[in-house]
């Protein structure tokens, strides 16, 4: 009875910690339209893929769209059937996975520290800057960020009696063989979420076996190969992408890897793509430091610990210190060397320094203040970030051009644009018609005007 109870119990914080991590994640997602470039390309290519029936190869405008592998879409797809194609509705998958995630912190830390360090990672996790952007945006970022996270702590537990400093066990104790039925179940989970990071955001999702090789230099004598299964291992999770990667490759005759990989992996890893990195060699070197100054304003309120931090784990660190700083690490020293640099690129590494700080901070006396003082002042932040959405929802542009053209537009009608050529414009103009944007310019606006039918042109002023 004591253990039903006690089982019983778990589900509710589990269910608790779920439910409030979403509505905090899906509040304000109604209210703010769509922005930068990436939202409306995922949202319309995800409304044009439920059009089509086809859920291999995206589309966006009619066109094909190889810069991100299906998940994403998938996973809107699955919201539009239940609230409708709009921008609540894309944005909502991203609220889970941040939301799933935060589970995956409090189960991890409840674990191998102590409850109080679950609570309080999934607290650090949730209120940094980063994942309050991102898990309120309709792009493939949070469930790369879920699966990462899932891979991470799989691993952690295929090499727990390793990583845990307290009762340290034999190298190869019968639990920790893939063979064995506990660690089997960790070997699928640890394969399967690299798998499903792939087809979140392609290869860059296989960090955690860079994590398990740092991993290995921080702890002298790990054994990893009869644990993991490397071999088998990856023919399993390349089976899985499989799935879908060769009807995709079939169906586009190679394009699909020739740009989503060719362009979108290793271009944006030796050039810099949409200005976003330094061109030359003396401005690439000014940015290497990019991520390590960055990282104190998106993981801001709890930046503020992290000098306290480093110097912490600097001085001594247990196991699982050095496997949750060797992730973290990974990540971050990957997107340094990457010519391309946004600021989002090392989500991936939040769930883990969050961990690693919760960690730090559960052997501190008084840092139940600190943690209460902190995350009430990131929820005050996120109050009036959240009260400012409308205001901005007013002045958005292509808001503005549709509450002008609404009541002229036609589901027959063709789009036509000049100059400004957001991807917004196809999202919430395609609501209410049927046609493609067509981009134009001087010389081609006679033409297509001349064209018979209803036609509907926007031009800068």
């Amino acid at each position: 009875m004591n253990r039903e109870h006690a089982t019983n119990v778990g589900v509710r914080k589990f269910a608790l910690l779920f439910l409030g991590c979403l509505l905090f994640h899906v509040a304000g997602t109604w209210s703010l339209p769509l922005i930068d470039r990436d939202e409306p390309r995922f949202a319309e290519a995800s409304r044009e893929m439920r059009q089509r029936g086809d859920y291999v190869v995206p589309y966006f405008n009619n066109r094909y769209r190889f810069d991100k592998p299906p998940l994403t879409y998938w996973g809107q797809i699955a919201s539009y059937r239940l609230f409708g194609e709009n921008d609540f509705a894309a944005r909502l998958p991203s609220a889970i996975a941040a939301a799933l995630t935060a589970l995956i912190l409090f189960a991890w830390g409840r674990r191998s520290v102590s409850e109080r360090a679950g609570w309080w990672a999934a607290l650090i996790f949730s209120l940094c800057l980063q994942t309050f952007l991102h898990a309120r945006a309709a792009v493939a970022d949070m469930w790369l960020v879920f699966f990462m996270t899932a891979a991470h702590w799989a691993g952690y537990e295929l090499l727990r009696d390793r990583l845990t400093a307290d009762r340290p066990t034999p190298n190869l104790a019968p639990r920790t063989v893939p063979g064995e039925t506990i660690a089997r179940r960790w070997w699928w989970l640890f394969y399967c979420a690299l798998a499903l990071a792939f087809l979140a955001k392609g290869p860059i999702g296989w960090m955690p076996l860079l994590t398990l090789a740092l991993t290995k230099a921080f702890v002298p004598g790990l054994q990893l190969r009869r644990r993991f299964l490397f071999i088998t291992g990856a023919l399993f999770t390349l089976s899985l992408v499989a799935l879908w990667g060769i009807p995709a490759l079939t169906r586009t005759e190679g394009l699909f890897l020739e740009v989503g990989i060719g362009k979108h992996v290793i271009g944006r890893s030796l050039a810099t793509m949409e200005g976003h990195g330094g061109n030359s060699l003396l401005s690439y070197l000014a940015t290497l430091p990019f991520y390590f100054v960055l990282v104190f304003l998106s993981f801001a309120p709890w930046s503020v610990k992290l000098p306290w931090l480093t110097r912490k784990l600097w001085r001594q660190r247990d196991p699982l210190d050095a496997y949750l700083l060797s992730g973290v690490l990974v990540i971050f020293l990957v997107f340094t060397l990457v010519k391309t640099k946004l600021p989002h690129y090392t989500l991936p590494a939040f769930p883990l320094l969050a961990l690693l700080l919760a960690k730090a901070l559960a052997d501190l006396p008084d840092a139940t203040r600190f943690v209460r003082r902190t995350a009430l002042a990131g929820g005050i932040a996120a109050f009036f970030a959240l009260a400012l959405f409308p205001v901005v929802a007013h002045y958005s542009p292509t808001l503005q051009l549709l509450r002008a053209a609404r009541l002229d537009l036609r589901p027959e009608m063709e789009i036509g644009a000049l100059e400004y050529r957001e991807p917004s414009l196809v999202w919430y103009f395609r609501k209410y018609v049927r046609g493609w944007l067509v981009n134009l310019d001087a010389d081609s606006l006679p033409a297509y005007f001349a064209k018979p039918g209803a036609r509907l042109a926007i031009m800068s002023t």
